[in-house]
């Protein structure tokens, strides 16, 4: 990366990052989840590792929303929105972009973010609230994965379409690498198209695409005659199968490199998906941005030099057992001040604490803990007692995803005078922050092979968090049992819903628990272990590093 610390113009970006969603810190909500605060913890490690690249996203101006709950978990969306004028800086440029034969003019605002060493990396928040556009036009990049599907077309041939237009009137003229962080912005390879007269293998060469999910609903698919009516006859011909247009498809067929973000996912991803060659790098967290206070004030005297080089907390394993544990109790303190605000509940810290905060949706199973409730009041009853830590959103659209959680607040007058269970409301980067760092396991229970990736688990192992985990995604590389933490069944792809069950049940009381009552010196070694072996490995530093060598620079 030494090399590219001279590039410091816009002549001198090399690569493009374009992005649907992006979280970068606690006051901008242009994200609804994982993918845009890994595309925030990208972003970061792109400024601390000097690479040349600017980013593109929407300017999402009403964000995802905020979550709020009633007393039965009922959840409510209330509207956020962005202060731009305070956070951001507006772009002189506009350019336009053409939807349903009419000119749509973007403009931008722009976010600097600034690495270790002092190297900026602009993003850029594209914007159609731009006098002159129609009422719906002005509307297109306010709604973070609103509105129907016509709107979505719409925000995608923004982001795609006119990201590479502003780009090119920003004097971006050295771009040879465009980066499309899932399919939204696959539309940006038929404005490639145009440019390059057809050239399809120049294009490919251009282009690179990661996939993150496994999941249908994740990919997006338009009707051919939507598709036609909205930006014309533009997409070739043989980009549409059955009638409809994949941006998944589109976006690989014109890529010269595509990756999944873990190993297993690159086996999910090359069945669903047989004609193309999909390879993987694993995702990872932006170390200093998820490691709380108290840890980095442990690591900065203990492993000199891990922010800019987050490899350095291999050295962990040296770190005391006593210096490890004060660390996590400062955590826990933290965590436990916030939840007397948020619920006034009062937590204890020498309870054991299991941590869950997921999207709410069906194959992450929410209530996977509960499904035994006798069994869990028992362990509780007869090992010692649990304390819950749960937060999580549903789409808005989600009806399984909101009864999920219902059911968690339903769950609580049903639970021992043993456990205490609480549900954060509205879960964003700030929650996150106090929760994963605050609890003692880290409990993850999706359906496989769903979970892509997964990195609420990486920035649980920064703070010394082990996983609990069903083996899906990121935990499969990650996982060594007894280790950094615990499996939740095994491989077997035929294992069933009551075979993990038993064993998360089996493994809660006679080994976590009782190893966090009876031998605390051995659950701090796992903690310790979680951040040599893990953080030092899972992190974005390493992971934007693979995408220059293997992606950017081939």
């Amino acid at each position: 990366m030494e090399l590219f610390k001279r590039l410091k113009n816009k002549e001198d970006r090399l690569f493009s990052y374009f992005t649907m969603e992006v979280g970068l810190n606690e006051e901008m909500h242009t994200y609804s989840g994982g993918l845009g605060v890994l595309s925030g913890d990208t972003i970061k490690s792109f400024a601390d590792r000097s690479v040349p690249i600017v980013c593109v996203t929407l300017l999402n101006e009403n964000g995802y929303f905020r979550q709020a709950l009633d007393s039965y978990g009922n959840q409510r969306e209330v509207d956020y929105k962005l202060d731009k004028d305070k956070l951001l800086m507006k772009s002189d440029t506009t350019v336009e972009v053409e939807i349903e034969g009419r000119k749509v003019k973007v403009q931008a605002w722009e976010y600097q973010v600034i690495g270790s060493s002092g190297y900026v990396v602009p993003v850029y928040f594209l914007d159609t609230d731009v006098e002159g556009n129609s009422d719906y036009d002005r509307t297109l990049t306010k709604h973070l994965y609103g509105g129907d599907q016509h709107y979505r077309l719409c925000q995608e041939i923004v982001l795609g379409i006119g990201g590479v237009r502003f780009l090119e009137a920003r004097n971006y003229k050295s771009l040879l690498k465009y980066h499309m962080n899932e399919g939204h912005a696959a539309f940006l390879t038929v404005e490639l198209l145009k440019r390059l007269k057809g050239d399809r293998e120049k294009v490919k060469k251009m282009c690179v695409f990661t996939t993150h999910t496994p999941v249908a609903s994740g990919h997006d698919v338009f009707p051919k005659d939507m598709v036609i009516r909205t930006l014309g006859r533009t997409v070739p011909d043989d980009q549409f199968v059955n009638n409809e247009l994949s941006m998944t498809h589109l976006g690989f067929s014109m890529s010269h490199y595509i990756n999944g973000v873990a190993k297993k996912h690159k086996e999910v991803s090359n069945q669903m998906f047989p004609e193309f060659k999909i390879e993987y790098i694993t995702n990872g967290v932006h170390s200093e941005t998820w490691t709380c206070e108290a840890f980095k004030s442990l690591f900065d005297v203990r492993l000199g030099g891990w922010r800019a080089d987050p490899f350095n907390l291999r050295y962990a394993i040296q770190i005391n057992l006593s210096d490890i544990w004060a660390a996590h109790i400062e955590a826990k303190r933290e965590l436990f001040d916030e939840i007397k605000k948020m619920t006034g509940e009062e937590f204890d810290e020498n309870v054991f604490t299991i941590g869950y905060a997921r999207r709410a949706t069906s194959y992450k199973r929410m209530d996977f803990l509960f499904r035994d409730i006798g069994r869990l009041n028992r362990i509780a009853e007869q090992v010692g007692r649990i304390q819950l830590v749960f937060a999580g959103k549903a789409h808005i659209r989600d009806t399984q995803g909101k009864e999920a959680i219902k059911k968690i607040f339903e769950i609580r007058h049903h639970l021992s005078d043993k456990i205490k269970l609480v549900f954060l409301e509205d879960y964003d980067i700030e929650l996150a922050k106090k929760i994963i760092p605050g609890v003692d396991v880290w409990l993850n229970t999706p359906r496989r092979p769903l979970e892509a990736s997964g990195t609420s688990g990486m920035k649980a192992c920064h703070n010394g968090v082990p996983s609990f985990s069903t083996l899906d995604g990121w935990w499969i590389e990650g996982h060594i049992e007894g280790f950094t933490g615990w499996s939740i069944g095994d491989l077997n792809p035929e294992q069933s819903d009551s075979e993990e069950l038993k064993d998360m049940y089996y493994k809660l009381e006679k080994v976590i628990m009782p190893m966090y009552y009876e031998r605390r010196d051995d659950f701090i070694k796992i903690m310790r272990n979680c951040i040599a072996f893990n953080a030092s490995f899972f992190n974005t530093h390493r992971m934007v590093s693979q995408y220059v060598l293997s992606a950017y620079l081939n």
